[in-house]
């Protein structure tokens, strides 16, 4: 059968089970204040967008995908020459 009779810790016990304790909260603070810091946010987010660029543009061997690459000058292209209509359209100065 379960003990019954509660066991009884010592001041030391208690103490370094409070030290402890006090010392993983730290330790927790402290990696939540580097994981939320403004450096720490911006190095992973232009991580993760190299990361999704790379498998956008290039195969898991590294073979380049040249119909996403053609797909991307195409839009960049598109957008230079509606820009450049609207310029003539808009400023015929």
């Amino acid at each position: 059968m379960a003990d019954s009779k509660p066991r009884t810790r010592s001041q030391k016990e208690i103490e370094a089970e409070l030290t402890a304790t006090r010392e993983r909260l730290a330790r927790t603070v402290d990696q939540l204040t580097f994981r939320a810091s403004p450096q720490e946010i911006k190095r992973r987010q232009v991580e993760a967008l190299k990361l999704r660029a790379n498998r956008a543009a290039f195969t898991e061997t590294g073979e380049p995908r040249y119909d996403r690459l053609a797909t991307g000058l195409a839009i960049v292209a598109g957008v230079a020459i509606a820009l450049g209509l609207a310029r003539r359209v808009f400023y015929k100065g």
